[in-house]
């Protein structure tokens, strides 16, 4: 993505237009357009970008750190060395993103948000998600998505901002034990400096809530816009255009104010521990 962004900020310094761009040198204007907005599944063939470069007049010390940045893009992160059956392409991308990322912002109205799941927790989301799984599928999936739950907790984690429905707190999935487990890390998570967790209570009637769970990311000092993902059953979409995500942006600043305080979150996380999930 930042290649692309790169490359149209060249082409516009140079006065052209993607159209006349993509003319010049014989591409299509769809594939101008996929290089420029990063939505290829591989980045785009060093010779193309070489042609762009040179149509835009680029001089040698700005191709030559574009040229780095594209190989480094090329190679491949520890997601994609898992079977592809386990990581279609729009979940490739969002792992990739996140990787990225130096702030997430999710609402989950379902289930726990997936970097702050336990694998426990896990297994029974992918258990009760594919029914017809075999076991060897169903450890794949729960091995890859809590090597993604690492990205919490490393030095360079991103910041983390999640708010969840309380329902998801009492909702049981694979077992109370597995949920006592699973709000216990929670409890741990929201201490850490770079997560906030708040929760969404059930008696706050109005409630601005989306009805699909949200993942919003930034990028710091990246020269890239701002990401929305919306996943579906077997798909989801992603979301850069300005109007667009600042929407979503709005709205979950709309649920931050409806939600418990950080601090009153806590607590009712530790109280619903002990009410709901006390070891007998």
């Amino acid at each position: 993505m930042l290649v692309g962004v790169q490359l149209a900020g060249f082409r516009e310094d140079a006065g052209l237009s993607q159209e006349q761009a993509a003319r010049e040198l014989g591409f299509s204007a769809a594939k101008l357009s996929r290089i420029e907005s990063g939505k290829g599944r591989r980045p785009p063939a060093e010779a193309d970008v070489r042609a762009l470069l040179r149509l835009y007049d680029t001089d040698d010390y700005e191709s030559s750190v574009l040229l780095k940045l594209l190989r480094r893009a090329g190679e491949p992160g520890w997601w994609q060395r898992y079977d592809k059956r386990l990581m279609p392409e729009w979940f490739d991308r969002l792992v990739g993103l996140q990787e990225a990322a130096a702030a997430i912002r999710t609402f989950e109205i379902q289930y726990v948000p997936g970097l702050l799941q336990t694998p426990a927790y896990t297994r029974a989301v992918v258990e009760r998600g594919l029914p017809t799984a075999s076991a060897g599928e169903v450890q794949r999936r729960v091995e890859l998505r809590t090597r993604r739950a690492e990205l919490v907790t490393r030095q360079d984690a991103p910041q983390l901002w999640a708010i969840i429905d309380e329902s998801v707190l009492l909702r049981v999935l694979g077992s109370r034990v597995v949920m006592r487990d699973q709000l216990t890390r929670l409890v741990e998570m929201a201490q850490r400096p770079n997560v906030t967790l708040q929760v969404v209570p059930l008696d706050v009637t109005n409630a601005s809530a989306p009805n699909v769970p949200i993942t919003y990311l930034r990028f710091g000092g990246l020269d890239l816009p701002d990401v929305v993902y919306l996943e579906h059953i077997r798909s989801a979409n992603f979301l850069e255009d300005r109007d667009e995500t600042e929407e979503y942006r709005i709205a979950l600043d709309r649920l931050a104010d409806e939600a418990l305080t950080p601090l009153e979150s806590l607590a009712l996380l530790r109280k619903t521990m002990k009410d709901r999930y006390a070891a007998p």
